[in-house]
């Protein structure tokens, strides 16, 4: 319990009691079956079972792209999650479900509590970038992978996520959409915000340009402006700082050494 609740056992009681609109009992089913989904899958282990070797682990960093561009101006953390230009074809389901929960409970462990002392305020949620750019309707071959990745936000990780920032959105994001919006929770539909092009205007109101993701420093949408290796700021790519400190921390858990502390 105290891995779930991070020494604020009052917020999270909140936060599952938000996700079942005030009904005590639902969110107290709710948070019972999170509790037992965390003791059936060993989930207070998994920051210490890396997926190894490390270049297997790159491969599904390549096929699975997200990462973390920095903070909101009022300390949140920005994830940057790449959907169109992600192919999940390097690595078997298990090994994506695996990695995308090991990076939520890095962000609760480590990211939160780090952007808590940065900020001198405490801060517990963050805000999501998907970048559409590369998007296609064969991207519904992957609803399954995807659906079973939301529902384990959704069910397990709720009121974590304050917004999902929708850009470079290209014309199959109508018709894609169509498909996924009803197999999102309610709430979390409620949070999910189209932005023009490729969404720096907006985003600036919220964040520094230092913070943007990658993806959105750039005039026009499109994957016909821009490819992945047109930066070095790629926060996507496993030699990004983020994905590095996550690997080494994960490395250092299992060898029992105690990690050292996030550099902002």
């Amino acid at each position: 319990m105290v891995n779930l609740h991070r020494g604020n056992p009052t917020e999270t009681l909140i936060r599952f009691l938000k996700a079942r609109d005030g009904n005590i009992s639902k969110a107290h089913n709710m948070l019972v079956d999170c509790l037992n989904w965390r003791i059936e899958n060993e989930i207070d282990k998994t920051l210490s079972k890396p997926i190894v070797p490390a270049e297997f682990y790159r491969s599904v960093r390549d096929s699975q792209l997200i990462g973390m561009s920095g903070y909101t101006k009022d300390g949140r953390p920005v994830i940057a999650i790449g959907v169109g230009l992600s192919t999940y074809d390097k690595a078997s389901m298990h090994h994506y479900v695996q990695s995308h929960i090991q990076i939520n409970e890095y962000r609760d462990h480590v990211v939160l509590p780090s952007a808590t002392k940065q900020f001198e305020r405490h801060i517990s949620t963050c805000v999501k970038v998907l970048d559409m750019t590369g998007l296609k309707l064969s991207h519904l071959n992957q609803i399954k992978l995807l659906t079973a990745i939301s529902n384990i936000d959704d069910l397990n990780y709720p009121e974590k996520t304050d917004t999902y920032y929708i850009v470079n959105a290209p014309y199959v994001f109508s018709a894609c959409w169509k498909v996924v919006k009803p197999l999102l929770h309610e709430r979390t539909r409620k949070r999910v915000q189209v932005l023009s092009g490729c969404g720096k205007d907006d985003l600036l109101k919220i964040m520094d340009y230092e913070s943007l993701p990658h993806f959105c420093t750039r005039q026009g949408s499109g994957s016909s402006h821009y490819s992945r290796n047109s930066t070095v700021d790629d926060c996507f790519s496993f030699d990004h700082a983020f994905h590095q400190q996550l690997y080494n921390y994960i490395n250092q858990q299992a060898a029992g050494i105690e990690p050292q502390p996030l550099s902002n």
